[in-house]
């Protein structure tokens, strides 16, 4: 759900924040009418009429994501990024048209629940001209106020969008520049990259289960679930919309010891012509090299190895606004899982 400022929070993980300038607390799965009632089903209240005289209601934490083109199963996950870069950890958004803020502080402060001081303070900031006057209510239906959000994940960095107070921007106007992660198309496509998830790694091995020592063992990926994902991420109020994809690439191979070899001596297999990674073994192939495999030169013994398999993912998106694709560092994903190698030599049949 949603938590705005001024109150005391009770974080997931069991933490309580008491008085803080906090800032919302978004979950994507569902969107919110500020301060009024939550709406799991997931519509968007953002452009209905309201009783309050502005002309649209914002949805709270601004953005909604489509993740109905994301990876399926039980063993899907998110991305890492190849590099330093991480997806932003919160982000500012629309929250509020001056009626809703009204509707939404004026009872918090009626109960004193945050202190005198702090209260003074906010009623000069938003009511008393100390720069809004009156919720800035002459410009109901120009613009909105903005908060600060996080995912409920709570991801590293979560809390570096504190801020005082709330701000006011005007439709069409960009964000301050001072407020990093404000949303804008590229910001939505960062905020889509932490929504994808892509299929586990779990490769096809051939021999299956139990591969000998010298024994060239085949590996592929199925061409059916390793295809391209995406999200959109989009905050209707502001009529953008940036959408993420991420294209698988390459399969790097790591055999779980150094006493084996990979094909190819990278251990890095690409797609190739039939766009799936590595071939399917097929009977008649056991003296033909793998395009994509490893061979190990001992036995496992009474244990196995951990073969872990790696996808790297390349990204790229589109946006409102934006000529072409762009791209943001590539991701990888990976899973790793047990090989046991007999002494035993033999052929694929």
């Amino acid at each position: 759900m949603s938590r705005s400022k001024s109150v005391p929070v009770a974080i997931a993980v069991g933490v309580c924040l008491p008085f803080l300038a906090l800032p919302g607390v978004a979950r994507a799965d569902y969107t919110l009418d500020p301060g009024k009632t939550q709406n799991p089903s997931g519509s968007d209240p953002s452009t209905s009429a309201n009783t309050n005289g502005d002309t649209v209601s914002v949805t709270a934490g601004g953005v909604v994501f489509d993740r109905s083109k994301n990876g399926t199963g039980s063993s899907t996950g998110a991305l890492k990024s190849t590099t330093s870069w991480t997806p932003p950890p919160c982000w500012y958004a629309p929250a509020y048209t001056p009626a809703q803020l009204e509707a939404h502080l004026t009872p918090i402060w009626a109960v004193d629940s945050t202190g005198y001081e702090w209260d003074a303070k906010q009623r000069d900031y938003y009511v008393n001209g100390n720069p809004y006057k009156d919720f800035n209510k002459a410009k109901a239906g120009d613009g909105y106020w903005w908060d600060a959000y996080v995912d409920e994940s709570f991801p590293p960095g979560w809390d570096s969008c504190f801020s005082d107070e709330m701000f006011w921007v005007d439709k069409g106007d960009p964000p301050p520049a001072t407020k990093k992660n404000a949303v804008t198309p590229q910001v939505l496509a960062e905020l889509a990259y932490g929504q994808i998830r892509v299929p586990g790694t779990k490769v096809t091995l051939a021999p299956a289960g139990t591969t000998k020592v010298n024994l060239p063992t085949w590996a592929w990926l199925d061409a059916t679930e390793f295809k391209p994902v995406s999200v959109t991420a989009s905050v209707p109020v502001l009529g953008i919309t940036a959408t993420a994809t991420a294209t698988p690439y390459s399969l790097e191979i790591d055999p779980g010891t150094t006493d084996a070899v990979t094909y190819p001596a990278s251990g890095v297999c690409t797609f190739g012509d039939n766009d799936q990674i590595g071939e399917a073994y097929a009977k008649g192939k056991s003296d033909e090299t793998p395009p994509c495999g490893v061979k190990y030169l001992r036995s496992s013994g009474d244990s196995s190895f951990p073969l872990k398999a790696t996808i790297t993912w390349h990204i790229r998106w589109t946006g409102t606004g934006v000529a072409g694709e762009k791209t943001l560092p590539d991701g990888i994903f990976g899973a790793t899982q047990n090989v046991v190698v007999q002494e035993i030599q033999a052929v694929n049949h």
